[in-house]
């Protein structure tokens, strides 16, 4: 069960405040929701209702969640969660790795989209939850960044832009971030879905 708090004022910092001082927590332990609602009827007026839940409920209700697929798959599943720009980056570790990793990460996304998609239904908020499995993800994310700075310094110098492969929103946000350190280079995704991509552009 996950405890989900609500407070109310009349601005969202006078909402925000309550729950601060209630909870005993600063802002970056906290994820909160906002939603404006309109009261009285002659003399309306809007008032905020936020709900609120603590990061340290976060981490035991996602840890619960990956306790119940354990059961469900007959396999040991020990996690660590480590919170970081918002995003709960967990880490699984177990004797099958490589049934839980799948071919080409497929079984690790699926895994990944379910939990994200119950504490999304759950909480009614856009919580960011990252899966990872013997460091699969990162060690993908170095080798696709050593190949990726190799287009990137091609682009630097023909001046000509490239379309890199259709990737996943956790590498792209990867490789995003590495060409934005470089000089002269500017990146943008584009298509929808599946066919989302990068684009590194040369700019002056």
């Amino acid at each position: 069960m996950l405890k989900i708090n609500e407070f109310e004022g009349k601005t969202l910092e006078e909402a925000t405040n309550k729950a601060i001082t209630e909870l005993n927590a600063n802002l970056d332990e906290i994820f909160i929701s906002d939603s404006v609602e309109e009261t009285g009827k002659l003399f309306k007026s809007t008032k905020h209702v936020i709900k609120v839940i603590e990061v340290t409920e976060l981490k035991r209700y996602i840890k619960e969640i990956i306790a119940d697929l354990s059961r469900l798959l007959e396999i040991d599943l020990n996690s660590e969660i480590r919170v970081h720009e918002n995003i709960f980056n967990v880490l699984l570790v177990s004797s099958n790795n490589a049934i839980l990793i799948g071919k080409e990460g497929k079984t690790l996304e699926a895994i990944q989209t379910l939990i994200r998609q119950i504490v999304q239904n759950n909480t009614d908020m856009d919580i960011k939850v990252n899966i990872d499995i013997a460091d699969y993800k990162n060690n993908k994310i170095k080798n696709l960044e050593r190949v990726v700075k190799k287009i990137a310094y091609e682009v630097q110098k023909s001046k000509v832009e490239a379309s890199l492969d259709p990737m996943n929103s956790f590498e792209r946000r990867a490789i995003h971030n590495l060409i934005k350190d470089m000089d002269h280079l500017t990146t943008e995704s584009i298509g929808e879905g599946k066919n989302r991509h990068i684009v590194i552009k040369y700019v002056e």
